[in-house]
């Protein structure tokens, strides 16, 4: 008679089943361990400047614009995961990196322009959280400005990596199923739609609201952080088979995490396009797009519309924080710790200098649009020393950028300049 247990072991089953020293192997539930770093990257780039550039965008373009979001997520997808290699491979962020093996006059001139650039950044996250509180309660815009910041500061010098990125999936997560829900009450043309996800055009008088897209989407203080935030685990660096696998499984992280972002991106102009574009309604503020959208969809749209915006404009202006005080504390060639003196004051100067500006602003709404356009000038300055440093044999040793990955960055660099050139030209002639 068969002994089934004898079959067992001879086909392996059973072989380690009382070995101490047996370790298994990488289970497939395990890449949640992994799943973070990349959603606190998404959030930035669904943030209230991506929420006022693409409903701008909807209303004014229709879906001919869909392409924008596609290329650029596209091109985040591949910046990410580059930088999130840097942090990975040599347990350095972008700003450490750059301090440590940039001539002093180059790190210093870009990474203080990286603080202007989080700096705008914060100034469009807490304004939009500010306008989400007017919209829910009446509160006036410096008002609300002030008690997003203070929320925020509070969350940021209270919890650690993991206790934010709880949080932060969990903004992510209100954020998608509010479009999720606004869009089954729209009637979008999804054949339009699908043509223009793939299609290039660029309408005249466009080019402003494209470079706001790219702006929105393609974040400079995105970089610095994401580099920073992969550390978080505490990965053993010395161990080439731990590196070898965090690779691996932070790329799942990064393409899972932008593909929500592009879907998210890409809800909010299918839902300006639909309501909006084909009522032939330009919208020209975010309170416009929540008070047109109650008598097109109903009370219920415009209030889910509303808290969304709120929980957008909080959860991406703790990453915004965040990526100021690690650029700051990469400076002093530390990583960032909420807990030293560097992380602090680039987490202060990022939001306090975005909220005395904030105070200063007539137009809030104009003010989200030329924070994305100013994102998208600094932008091209973070990608070349990216390049540099992830190319260099000498900071990334055999973790260097193939020729073909150096070639694919320059390419994204050249379209971002020249988008760039285009902008400047376009607003100087």
């Amino acid at each position: 008679m068969l002994n089934f247990k004898n079959l067992l072991n001879n086909v392996g089953f059973l072989k380690d089943i009382r070995r101490k020293d047996h370790t298994p192997s990488f289970g497939a539930l395990d890449i949640f361990k992994y799943i973070g770093p990349g959603l606190l990257v998404t959030v930035g780039f669904i943030d209230p400047g991506n929420w006022a550039a693409n409903i701008s965008t909807g209303s004014e373009f229709g879906y001919t614009l869909l392409w924008i979001v596609t290329l650029s997520t596209i091109m985040l997808i591949i910046l990410q995961h580059n930088v999130a290699h840097l942090g990975i491979a040599t347990g350095l962020c972008l700003s450490e990196a750059a301090t440590i093996y940039l001539k002093p006059w180059i790190s210093k001139s870009v990474l203080s322009f990286a603080v202007l650039a989080s700096v705008s950044t914060s100034l469009a996250e807490i304004l939009g959280g500010a306008i989400a509180l007017n919209m829910l309660f009446g509160i006036p815009i410096k008002a609300g400005a002030v008690l997003v910041t203070i929320f925020v500061m509070i969350m940021l010098l209270s919890n650690s990596y993991q206790k934010i990125e709880k949080w932060i999936i969990g903004f992510v997560s209100i954020i998608g199923i509010s479009f999720l829900y606004e869009l089954f009450l729209v009637k979008v043309d999804w054949i339009q739609a699908g043509i223009s996800w793939v299609k290039p055009s660029i309408p005249e008088g466009s080019i402003l609201l494209i470079m706001s897209v790219l702006g929105a989407v393609v974040m400079p203080h995105n970089l610095f952080l994401h580099s920073e935030i992969i550390q978080s685990r505490q990965w053993n660096l010395q161990d080439e088979h731990i590196i070898k696998k965090q690779l691996k499984f932070e790329f799942a992280d990064t393409l899972f995490s932008m593909i929500v972002g592009w879907a998210i991106n890409s809800a909010m102009i299918l839902l300006a396009a639909a309501t909006f574009f084909s009522n032939g309604q330009k919208v020209d503020e975010l309170q416009q797009a929540e008070k047109l959208l109650e008598p097109l969809l109903g009370t219920n749209a415009s209030v889910v519309f509303a808290v969304a915006l709120l929980f957008a404009g909080v959860a991406s202006s703790i990453t915004s924080g965040m990526a100021g005080g690690s650029i700051v504390s990469g400076m002093y060639k530390e990583p960032y710790d909420v807990k030293d003196n560097h992380s602090r004051i680039g987490v202060l100067v990022s939001l306090i200098g975005a909220l005395v500006i904030i105070f200063f602003i007539g137009n809030p709404f104009k003010g989200l649009i030329l924070s994305q356009v100013f994102l998208s000038i600094q932008l091209p300055f973070t990608i070349a020393i990216q390049i540099y440093l992830t190319s260099s044999k000498k900071v990334m040793g055999k973790y260097a950028n193939s020729r073909f990955l150096i070639a694919l960055l320059s390419v994204i660099a050249a379209i971002v300049t020249f988008l760039n050139i285009k902008l400047l030209t376009d607003i100087l002639f």
